[in-house]
């Protein structure tokens, strides 16, 4: 198991409500859309991360973490397992405080390097079925 319940819940409720979510974009058939939303009715700012850099639910988007200006708390991975890693690492390089690579999103090694880097990850779980269990 890549998040155990402890991890999930300081993720959750103690790093901060600042969630770039990396995928995000205004597909409303992708997942990423919908774990938005549920993740503003839970108070996060969510940061839409996606090479067309669109605005989705209110929020203006970036192409990228770098490009983003101000602290980013968590990094919300909705990218494939092969893309994943150098997210997770631009993450630990952008100063965010903790990783969540979404369900079927697998990448051992980057967990591995993230959790080195000091930050807490969680892997192959999802925040909107999380969160409201707390």
């Amino acid at each position: 198991m890549y998040g155990d319940p402890a991890t999930i819940r300081k993720i959750l409720t103690e790093l901060g409500d600042t969630w770039a979510v990396v995928g995000l974009s205004n597909n409303q058939d992708r997942a990423a859309y919908g774990v938005a939303r549920v993740l503003q009715r839970f108070g996060k700012r969510v940061v839409p991360v996606h090479p067309k850099a669109e605005t989705v639910h209110g929020e203006p988007g970036y192409a990228s973490l770098a490009d983003i200006p101000f602290k980013v708390d968590v990094v919300d991975v909705f990218v494939n397992s092969e893309l994943a890693g150098p997210v997770a690492d631009q993450a630990v390089a952008v100063g965010a405080e903790a990783v969540w690579f979404q369900l079927g999103v697998i990448d051992e090694a980057a967990y591995a390097r993230t959790r080195e880097a000091g930050l807490p990850m969680v892997m192959d779980r999802c925040p909107a079925i999380e969160i409201p269990a707390l």
